[in-house]
This record gives C-alpha cells, structure tokens and sequence, in this order.
C-alpha cells in the first residue's frame, strides 16, 4: 500500500487554476520538460516530492499551513488505517 494524498492533489490543482497556471507553466518553473509530472500529482498518481511542494507554495501562494495540515491529516490517516488492518489480521491468527 502506498500513501496517495488524494486532498492535497486536489488542494494544488486548484491552487494552480486559481493562480492562472497551466500544467506545463508549472512543469517549466520547476524544470521539468513535460506537463505529464504535475499531470500525476493532481491525478493523486504519485505525491510531489517535498522539495517541490514548498516550490508550489510560494509558486500559488498559499499557507504553508494550509499544505502542512493536509499532509499531515492524511498521513494519518494512512497510518491508522494500515494499522488497524495489520492488527485485524493479526488477530485472525
């Protein structure tokens, strides 16, 4: 299982059509050639790596704050889940 941050995807996405950005004007800031890297991050396919999300942020100019907590909220949640799973099983034993 891997951690797909379904919320911050969708946060970011909207964050860049608020700011009048296309997906290649991002790809471009961030050095990449393609559209197809921030494609992925706002599919939820992949999470941007942190690096690039403190980027974004002042790219979109947005509160860190706002990121941080919907990193961490789904983080957790994550993390319940797959635990509460692995103890399920566990149990089941």
């Amino acid at each position: 299982m891997r951690l797909v941050m379904r919320s911050l995807s969708d946060y970011l996405k909207q964050k860049r059509l608020a700011s009048g950005l296309s997906q290649l004007d991002v790809a471009k800031v961030l050095g990449y050639s393609s559209p197809q890297f921030v494609s992925n991050w706002e599919r939820g396919l992949v999470s941007p790596p942190l690096e690039t999300i403190a980027v974004l942020i002042d790219l979109y100019k947005i509160p860190p704050n706002d990121v941080i907590n919907r990193i961490m909220a789904e983080t957790k949640e994550y993390l319940e889940s797959h635990l509460a799973r692995k103890k399920r099983g566990r149990q089941r034993r």
